[in-house]
């Protein structure tokens, strides 16, 4: 399976729990308070703010919080000075690693995330080492009880996405950026439950792991997405559903 499906998958099982957390809402409005920060807070004129509200909404955060972010981004409430940054750099088995970071202090982030890959048997690499491999793509997962694959193909093919893939038990759907509210807001009108949504990277070649480098790999991208600067981490690498397997019963 790969990275960024597999990931998305494991991060959809973890959702719960970082609700609890809070880490979730809190990147969540992280990316509506910079997108109103740079486009404006009027989401029908500020097709960025649109869809980080849509991801907002699909994680269930409470409206009031929504309004806040947003007012955070156009200034009318402090708290609102985030930075774009990205990191990229390998981990165990060469796979690369993509990190999104919104930080409002990236002297803090930079040595944080470098420790992190280090201690995760990675290294954080130069800016563009491996942001050539991966191309930014909107990710839909829907459990195969929730609808079909004709149902989900005729969708696809209305509002522009890629295509429909079947895994094990989900149906994933791919698309341009452009489309993705477009999907979004399909499969929403269609009565469709989506498991997981997300704005992802996706690698355009992928390497196979064995279970002692997933292993490595799954702790680091784990670790990565549990820190409150990282918005996603994507990676290139590839589990096979035997690997997998013996990783569940580790």
């Amino acid at each position: 399976m790969a990275g960024h499906s597999h990931w998305a998958g494991i991060k959809h099982k973890k959702a719960l729990i970082d609700n609890k957390r809070g880490k979730l809402w809190g990147k969540l409005s992280k990316a509506i308070i910079v997108a109103a920060k740079m486009g404006g807070g009027d989401p029908d004129q500020n097709p960025r703010l649109r869809l980080a509200i849509s991801d907002a909404k699909s994680g269930r955060m409470p409206k009031d919080t929504i309004e806040r972010a947003i007012k955070k981004g156009t200034g009318e409430l402090e708290g609102g000075n985030f930075e774009e940054i990205v990191y990229e750099g390998y981990g165990a088995g060469g796979v690369a690693v993509y990190c999104d970071i919104l930080t409002d202090n990236r002297n803090r982030t930079a040595p944080e995330i470098r420790k992190i890959f280090e201690l995760g048997d990675g290294k954080l690499g130069a800016t563009g080492c491996v942001a050539w491999m991966f191309e930014r793509k909107g990710l839909f997962l829907i459990s195969k009880e929730n609808s079909d694959e004709d149902t989900l193909m005729e969708l696809a093919l209305e509002t522009g996405a890629d295509d429909v893939q079947t895994t094990e038990n989900k149906f994933e759907i791919k698309c341009d950026v452009d489309v993705y509210g477009d999907v979004a807001d399909a499969l929403q009108q269609a009565g469709i439950d989506i498991d997981m949504q997300q704005l992802t990277r996706i690698p355009s070649t992928t390497i196979d792991l064995d279970a002692t480098t997933a292993k490595k790999v799954l702790r680091l991208m784990e670790k990565l997405d549990d820190h409150d600067d990282v918005q996603s981490v994507s990676s290139n690498f590839n589990i096979s559903n035997e690997v997998m397997t013996l990783l569940e019963q580790d």
